[in-house]
């Protein structure tokens, strides 16, 4: 049985990206804070809980143990858990800033590193859910901006070193998706401008052509063609944009 480690299962993308590889008849392992939090997964097929809080180093390297307990090799791993934060520059404290780079960054980079001998022994998958503000600049986001084009310094750094060792590391980019991210920011820029959630909603998708939120099980098929598919086998050190055009 193929298996796979998800970060963040417990909702949104990573939420669909766990119940994607469960209908494919894969073994996830769903990192998350809570069991009760990814429940519905735990009766979908074989899933398994892994108590992760990616904003403690101690919780990370405890979940890899735990993964490693299950077995000794992991065909794909999936680093999804991941915050946003909006704020001027002269609002965002350090603390701040440092929270965004422990959870978005650091999170990952353990996570794979202690995986990484699971990996190697079935030529396994990394996927980083990376986001366009990896790709390019957003005003009132310097940390969050900061800590995704990191992530994928990262993806690209580990897809060059492990090239030769045939572990493939590719990160996803997602623009607004429907998720309780984007309800967030749909009640911030409300409250804060006045305007109705509905004018909300519609300026935050009219940043891209198509005019809408991306949808959460698009971003989770295109994790599992990455994982997934023979043909993505030569496929390492790219980043896919899936946002309805924003960044061409």
């Amino acid at each position: 049985m193929k298996t796979i480690a998800v970060t963040g299962a417990s909702r949104g993308i990573g939420q669909a990206i766990a119940q994607h590889f469960l209908s494919h008849g894969w073994r996830v392992y769903c990192l998350a804070r809570t069991e009760a939090s990814v429940a519905p997964l735990l009766g979908a097929g074989d899933a398994r809980f892994v108590s992760f809080d990616a904003a403690s180093i101690d919780s990370v390297l405890v979940a890899a143990k735990q993964v490693l307990a299950f077995g000794d090799t992991l065909d794909a791993l999936v680093n999804n858990a991941g915050v946003a934060l909006a704020a001027p520059l002269a609002k965002t404290s350090t603390d701040d800033f440092l929270r965004l780079q422990a959870i978005n960054v650091t999170a990952p980079f353990l996570l794979t590193r202690e995986l990484f001998p699971a990996l190697l022994k079935s030529k396994g998958r990394v996927v980083n859910i990376c986001s366009t503000a990896a790709r390019k600049g957003f005003k009132y986001t310097s940390a969050y901006c900061a800590s995704k084009h990191a992530l994928l310094g990262l993806t690209r750094a580990l897809a060059v070193e492990l090239a030769h060792k045939h572990v493939t590391v590719n990160a996803v980019s997602p623009g607004w998706t429907d998720t309780d991210m984007l309800t967030a920011s749909i009640d911030r820029i409300a409250s804060s401008t006045g305007r109705s959630a509905t004018e909300a909603r519609a300026s935050l998708e009219s940043m891209n052509p198509q005019g809408r939120a991306v949808k959460p099980d698009e971003v989770a098929a295109l994790v599992g063609f990455l994982c997934e598919s023979p043909a993505a086998a030569a496929i390492t050190g790219a980043d896919y944009t899936i946002d309805g055009g924003e960044t061409v």
